[in-house]
Parts: C-alpha cells; structure tokens; sequence
C-alpha cells in the first residue's frame, strides 16, 4: 500500500468518523424516538437470559438510537470490508460493541465472535438480510447464532415518519431531520438447541414472515 493510500486511509477512519460522530450527534437531536416494548428485552436481560435483536437492512439506521436508552452495550455484527472499518469506528463510539465479519466474509469467525460478546454482554442485534440481500429473506445465521448462544429472538421494527429512500438493493431509509422514529419491539421466538434440516428451515420461515408481517404494520404506524 503506498504512502499515500495509507494517509487517505488514516484521514477516513481517524478523522472522517470523528466529524460524522459530531454530526450524527447534532442530527439526532433533532429526531424524536417512540419506544414500544422495550421492557421485554431489558427484562429478559436483566433476569440473566440473551436477547438477540433481528432488524431488516432496510431500517438499521434507526436502530443508532437504541444502546443509550438502554445503557449498555449491544454487539452487533459488521463487515470486514474498509467499509466495515469506517462504520465499525462510528457505531463504537455511538454505543454499540462491533463484531467483524459478514455471511460472505468471516462469518464463522464472526459467528463465534457474536455467541462470545452475548455471554458478555446480553444484547446484540442482527441484521438479518444483510450484507447484500436479497431484501427481506432472513439468512440462516440468525438462527444458528440464537441457537449457539442459547438466546431468543425478539423481532426490531423501525418506522421512519418522514424518510429519504435510497435506490439500493433494500431501498434503504434514513429518517428526515425533525421527523418522528418508531423503534417496536415484537414477537419472541425461543430457539431449540437440536433440530433437524427441515426444523430449522421450517423455524427460518416462520420467523422470516413474522419479521415482514409485523414490520408492515410498524409501517403504517404514522397512518394513524
């Protein structure tokens, strides 16, 4: 890598984040967030269980908000990629505890990476149809990762009042300045730690469908 790649490396990850981290700061004090059902997941933390978080791509951006109302620490799994080093950096500092590694890249790695950071901390968050998609298909890491870490699922449903949509792969949202958040918290699936091929595709379905169920409905939540 020559030297001046090295600078413009450095420049991105130390000084460019630094500055996003400011501004994310004076943006979210522009947003109001609606909590729903966040006693369950502190609840069944705090009564020593694991609780893991499964979200669409599409609506993570909302999720930035979560770990101080929380007042802990959430692991939440990110690429490996530069991309991953930049965005990992940022999400640090917000609050959040990264993992490295993706369903295309480390992902064994990061999975066990994942199963240790919930025995330490006992939240983490899933974003279940990412890197690259496609939309709304959970990935069978979900799955293995609450079944490895003797964890539930509790489904994450963002709604943006007013958002910009993005013309990426998921239509991805991030919510306007001076709008309205709602970050739900839905249905709980418990995991079994033996089942079969069909069982736990059967168990990957179910909870795929739920996800998209009930994150409609948090859709339509500003219809009111």
């Amino acid at each position: 890598m020559s030297v001046s790649k090295d600078v413009k490396y450095f420049f991105i990850n130390s000084v460019l984040s630094s500055v996003i981290y400011f501004l994310l700061n004076l943006y979210t004090k522009t947003i109001h967030v609606q909590l729903e059902n966040a006693e369950k997941v502190i609840n069944h933390a705090e009564n020593g269980g694991r609780v893991i978080i499964g979200v669409w791509h599409q609506r993570f951006f909302g999720g930035f908000f979560v770990p101080p109302m929380f007042h802990l620490t959430p692991c939440i799994m990110i690429s490996q990629s530069r991309d991953g080093d930049f965005i990992s950096r940022i999400v640090q500092k917000i609050g959040w505890k990264p993992v490295r590694g993706s369903s295309s890249r480390g992902g064994r790695q990061a999975l066990r990476a994942m199963v240790e950071g919930l025995r330490k901390d006992p939240i983490g968050v899933h974003i279940v149809d990412g890197p690259n998609g496609p939309p709304r298909v959970i990935k069978p890491g979900l799955i293995a990762l609450a079944r490895d870490a003797d964890a539930v699922i509790i489904l994450g449903l963002v709604s943006y009042e007013k958002a910009w949509t993005a013309k990426s792969w998921d239509r991805f949202m991030i919510p306007k300045p001076f709008s309205r958040i709602l970050v739900r918290f839905g249905s709980t699936f418990s995991i079994p730690k033996e089942m079969n091929d069909d069982e736990f595709e059967s168990l990957r379905k179910k909870v795929e469908d739920a996800l998209i169920q009930e994150q409609e409905a948090a859709h339509h939540f500003w219809d009111k």
